[in-house]
């Protein structure tokens, strides 16, 4: 059946069939971009609507002119608001609800009629499209087609003669409309990214940009294909001068990597960098975003794995034990000019990298080298939550591992904090080569609390061979612990109950009792 063959009334008076629905992407605005499919599909429908603010002028309208017939029936659909405030009882979405219906139900009596009905829409109709509303409402009662049009974003890209994502990167598509807090993070964590409905929001966008460090990646492109089609590095541009459409294109990282040249010496720095206590999902965005824009990654192997492989970065694995060295090759790298981020595992500040980069960024030859540290996931914080809230009131966090303080300085620690009555995350509890401390911990602990005291072996949290018990104070067993473990003992306080499902939750109260 051709685009515009319908059913005619019948003799005995029966109404026509429905017409058919179709939502017509017009493309980023040059007539010549629009698709032989949308061609057709305009010149044989019946009604032509169209979305416009108030002012009446339609650019879905302006792009198809050409193909408009003198007996096309022409809909108009007129927004009550944009971006003005309105006196409507339900407030801008109530007016807007209440227009979308209104318009719906205008096509819908042409296509009770029998006449086709083109919706026709600037970009693609499903992509931030002004058709998806009448989609919504009219798809599921007529029949339907949507033709696909090409999206100011692949519109933007050519014109930037710039690759949009490359290999395994992730294009991020935003609307400059979400609170700043939000682009920031969402821009911090992507490899490319392309902000959408600038306009007002162009002064918000310009400052996440520039806090997420993509600034000077950023280019603005300005009505692409169309009548006063500007490009510029966003940097370059007056907030005053944008209209809405208008995108931002933050491209492909390995795409616009220079080749390989000597950076300049002092322009360097070193970020380091937690990763959480296992792989992807306990990143935070800030972190995501400066292991993306790194040149060189430097760290202990196993945490380095957990890193997406990315061209043109350099890695530089080492084993657990050798922290100074490695930091000073980090500082060294950044000193000869390139941007290093040194990769540890949890938070960086808690038994990890952080200190030994800071340690050794204090001596002369580095002191003049930037170094940030960004917070992660603890092992501590991440063991809590998969049991309960063992850690909901007062805690310690103190290292079983003698390899850097005596055995005397922990023991004194842990009598100092159990006595206090705190919540104890352990780390480091034991490993092949120390085999007796988690026994002289429990000996010592059971000096000051009870016998049934909660104890959370919490193992490989968030990793392949997860698991986590609760076990009583007084049957620890050391055999059962390891390097990848990490001890929660409760304070006096803690509770350990028997879910309906069969699940146990540990907590300790948020309130501590006066005597």
């Amino acid at each position: 059946m051709s685009v515009s063959e319908q059913q005619a009334p019948g003799n005995d008076g029966t109404p026509p069939a429905p017409g058919r629905l179709y939502g017509v992407g017009l493309g980023p605005g040059d007539p010549s971009l629009m698709t032989v499919r949308a061609v057709q599909v305009i010149g044989a429908a019946d009604v032509i609507a169209y979305h416009s603010a108030r002012h009446g002028r339609s650019i879905a309208r302006a792009i198809a002119a050409e193909h408009l017939r003198a007996d096309h029936i022409e809909e108009a659909l007129v927004y009550p608001v944009t971006t003005e405030s309105t006196d409507h009882p339900g407030g801008y979405r109530g007016a807007l609800d209440e227009f979308y219906e209104s318009a719906a139900a205008r096509l819908a009596a042409h296509l009770d009629a029998g006449r086709t009905v083109a919706v026709i829409s600037e970009g693609d109709p499903l992509f931030y499209g002004s058709y998806q509303h009448m989609h919504k409402r009219l798809a599921d009662r007529y029949r339907t087609e949507v033709i696909p049009g090409v999206t100011s974003i692949s519109a933007a890209a050519a014109r930037l003669g710039r690759p949009l994502a490359e290999a395994d990167e992730v294009l991020t598509i935003l609307p400059g409309t979400l609170p700043e807090e939000e682009l920031t993070a969402r821009l911090a964590a992507t490899d490319t990214a392309v902000v959408m409905k600038l306009g007002r929001t162009f002064p918000t966008v310009r400052r996440a940009m520039e806090r997420a460090g993509r600034l000077p990646e950023a280019h603005y492109v300005e009505r692409a294909t169309m009548s006063g089609e500007r490009t510029e590095k966003l940097a370059d541009i007056d907030a005053e001068t944008v209209p809405y459409f208008a995108v931002t294109v933050v491209p492909s990282r390995i795409a616009s990597a220079a080749p390989e040249t000597d950076p300049e010496p002092g322009t360097g720095e070193v970020v380091v960098v937690g990763t959480g206590p296992a792989g992807p999902l306990w990143l935070t965005p800030e972190s995501r975003g400066a292991l993306a824009a790194a040149e060189d990654l430097v760290g202990y192997t196993t945490y380095l794995d957990r890193v997406p492989q990315r061209p043109g970065q350099r890695r530089h694995g080492s084993d657990n034990k050798v922290e100074s060295e490695r930091a000073e090759l980090a500082l060294d790298l950044a000193r000869r000019g390139r941007r290093v981020a040194v990769v540890s595992g949890g938070d960086p500040g808690v038994f990890a990298m952080a200190t030994a980069v800071l340690e050794v960024a204090a001596q002369d030859p580095y002191r003049s080298i930037p170094v940030r540290v960004l917070p992660g996931v603890t092992a501590a914080n991440a063991a809590a939550a998969r049991a309960g809230a063992p850690l909901g009131h007062d805690y310690a966090v103190i290292s079983l591992s003698d390899r850097l303080k005596p055995w005397e300085v922990i023991a004194e620690r842990l009598h100092a904090a159990a006595g206090a009555d705190l919540a104890l995350a352990l780390y480091n509890p034991g490993s092949r080569s120390r085999t007796w401390q988690v026994g002289k911990a429990r000996e010592l602990l059971l000096e000051h609390r009870a016998p049934d005291t909660p104890v959370i072996l919490a193992r490989d949290i968030g990793g392949p061979e997860e698991s986590v018990r609760t076990v009583r104070l007084t049957d620890l067993d050391p055999h059962q612990v390891d390097m990848r473990t990490l001890l929660i003992v409760g304070s006096s306080q803690t509770q350990a109950v028997r879910r309906d499902d069969g699940t146990e939750s540990v907590w300790t109260p948020r309130r501590y009792p006066e005597n």
